[in-house]
């Protein structure tokens, strides 16, 4: 199914496609490396591999950068990663930083990290979490992608906020089509992420008619990223949840709209 996945996106020509480690400190390294192996090798596009380091040793996080390096991959998302369920972090890596200046050390990686726009869940306000993003921007990140937002007034606020701090890398913003209510709810209950009043009308509105529901969150999101180019955003992520027809809509109507 990915890879099916994979090669309807090929045709969007994307700039590069990132490949998850699992939710809630899963461990599937084997997976991802196949994977973004294949997007980079048999796909010859772009692949970005996530890399949480809440369970890896040390020495376990050096077995698989060296692992990248062998298929080829240059990109690596750092990420602390879920907690797991029963427990706290396990491994040599207290924080993403800690990650990041290991990498930087060894090879030479383009090396991503995320950001939150409206705060990490687990940070007590928003100065707090900005002087953590800047610890490992610091620590050698080259870009960062944000997690997903639904108010793109909250993505201009931050950047404000981040180029006060002084970080000067590239910021791409997250945006992902909310195409069922599920979902969100889902991802609300794990984040920060707040839901607009035009959001949560147009949720009430067409929740009990899946295509409806599909066709309006496709419409927001093409919404969202057609006002953040006009606002010269430095790159857009999207969030396809391995969805080549959501991704090919917002592609299409994003493009129309742009070149009118």
């Amino acid at each position: 199914t990915i890879l099916s996945a994979i090669g309807e996106l090929q045709t969007l020509k994307p700039d590069f496609i990132s490949v998850t480690y699992g939710a809630s400190g899963s461990d599937n390294c084997d997976s991802t490396l196949a994977i973004a192996s294949a997007i980079q090798n048999d796909y010859a596009i772009e692949s970005v591999a996530h890399l949480p380091c809440v369970n890896l040793t040390r020495e376990v996080a050096l077995q698989q950068l060296s692992r990248f390096q062998e298929a080829g991959i240059e990109n690596i998302l750092a990420l602390r990663g879920d907690l797991p369920e029963q427990g706290g972090v396990s491994g040599d890596f207290q924080y993403a930083s800690d990650l990041i200046s290991l990498i930087k050390e060894h090879g030479d990686f383009n090396i991503i990290a995320a950001c939150y726009p409206e705060g990490h869940l687990e940070s007590p306000d928003i100065v707090s979490d900005i002087r953590s993003l800047k610890l490992k921007v610091d620590a050698g990140v080259d870009h960062l992608i944000t997690q997903l937002f639904l108010n793109n007034d909250a993505f201009y606020r931050f950047r404000e906020r981040t180029a006060l701090a002084g970080i000067q890398v590239p910021l791409q913003a997250g945006v992902m089509p909310i195409i069922n209510k599920k979902q969100i709810e889902r991802i609300a209950a794990i984040s920060r992420v707040s839901l607009p009043k035009k959001f949560t009308t147009m949720m009430e509105r067409y929740e009990n008619n899946p295509e409806a529901m599909r066709d309006a969150g496709i419409a927001y999101a093409v919404d969202q990223i057609v006002d953040l180019i006009t606002q010269r955003v430095d790159g857009i992520h999207l969030y396809t949840m391995n969805n080549p027809y959501v991704a090919r809509k917002i592609y299409e109507a994003v493009h129309r709209l742009m070149t009118v």
